[in-house]
């Protein structure tokens, strides 16, 4: 059984992009797109999960809806959409990542994040876990250019940073590896979304 895991044949350079993505929208594909040219993958995958432990439930939308509107959006057959996290009961991303890693051994997987998920990287079950587990690309947004590198995850694996331009290696390197890539960013947001009255329904 696949789980419904989009397909991918052995070797193909995958980059895995988790979130609630309630609602999904444009700076979720300006991050795609960024990781796709600037890590030179073959795919990015879009995890979206049942539920954030770190946040407020209350304003999630069915599942079903977040990936029918994130399916819409991701008009690029680089671009799958899963929600396979609900499938499998996990909870947390070091859970899904390590399992994933098990049943497909083949694939060369990179863990994609905003800047501004690095910030609150720390408060992450196990954040050591995942960096150890998979190389990380975090992709800039704004207000977070200065204060990324020096997030509390970011200090607490600064050896293992490689240079920017080095970046079309990293789906090549052994964890612990991660770089910040600079360049447009989207001043989109879920949460400035909702607010506004657009749930994507």
């Amino acid at each position: 059984m696949n789980h419904g895991l989009p397909p991918a044949a052995p070797g193909l350079r995958i980059g895995l992009y988790g979130g609630s993505f309630n609602p999904a929208h444009e700076g979720h594909l300006h991050v795609s797109r960024t990781a796709l040219r600037r890590l030179r993958l073959d795919r990015v995958w879009w995890l979206v999960t049942p539920g954030n432990p770190l946040k407020d439930r209350g304003v999630l939308a069915p599942l079903e809806e977040r990936m029918a509107r994130a399916r819409a959006l991701a008009a690029d057959p680089r671009i799958a959409v899963t929600g396979f996290e609900a499938e499998i009961g996990t909870a947390y991303t070091v859970e899904t990542l390590r399992w994933l890693v098990r049943r497909r051994p083949t694939l060369r997987f990179v863990w994609i994040m905003g800047a501004d998920s690095l910030a609150t990287f720390h408060r992450w079950r196990r954040f050591e876990a995942i960096l150890s587990l998979l190389p990380v690309a975090v992709i800039d947004r704004p207000s977070h250019t200065l204060t990324a590198p020096r997030a509390r995850a970011a200090q607490a694996f600064r050896k293992a940073r490689i240079p920017e331009a080095e970046a079309a290696s990293l789906a090549s390197r052994p964890a612990p590896a991660w770089t910040l890539l600079h360049g447009p960013r989207s001043n989109l947001s879920s949460t400035a979304l909702r607010e506004r009255g657009d749930s994507g329904t």
